[in-house]
């Protein structure tokens, strides 16, 4: 199991949100969806860029750059892939820029259906833009979380429909890109 955050500088915690929900697809649908970097852009709110800096594109020690629009601030991250288990959990650590975790979790609670929880830490700067930064991301990483979860379930849910309908085969190479 992946540790949430590193150590954090004295007096300086991570902030944590967790949310959990059913999603009525297969879990194998959701998995490969989800770890589609694609894909995160369009239901990931406020990402503008997920973007791949290394050779891979998924799985362990996948690199990427990400920026999250919050009110007018864009925040940059560099974060790598943690843990990587099929069907099972995606977990990401920020290695450069600010500071974050996101660890998703993905469990069968039927054939058809996945229970889809993320549990995101950040971590401020310090200083006055960390105090600035603060005001912002406090109200903003619940409801982020909460929209995130709401726009994912029905994109994977409206799209498995449409892959099951054109190409009922092939659902979870179609969710992979």
């Amino acid at each position: 199991e992946p540790s949430i955050g590193a150590s954090t500088p004295k007096g300086r915690q991570m902030m944590h949100t967790h949310h959990s929900a059913v999603a009525a697809v297969p879990i194998d649908f959701a998995f490969d969806f989800i770890g589609n970097y694609r894909n995160v852009p369009s239901w990931a709110f406020g990402i503008s860029r997920f973007d791949p800096t290394g050779p891979l594109d998924h799985g362990l020690d996948a690199t990427f750059d990400a920026a999250m629009q919050v009110g007018f601030t864009t925040i940059h991250s560099i974060l790598t892939v943690t843990a990587w288990e099929r069907n099972r959990l995606i977990a990401l650590d920020s290695i450069d820029g600010f500071r974050n975790t996101s660890i998703w979790r993905f469990t069968a609670t039927g054939i058809c259906e996945t229970q889809l929880t993320v549990d995101f830490s950040y971590q401020p700067p310090g200083g006055l833009t960390g105090k600035t930064l603060r005001r912002l991301l406090e109200p903003f990483a619940a409801q982020a979380i909460g929209h995130t979860e709401l726009n994912l379930r029905r994109l994977i849910e409206d799209f498995s429909a449409d892959i099951h309908t054109t190409h009922p085969w092939d659902a979870g190479n179609a969710a992979a890109g």
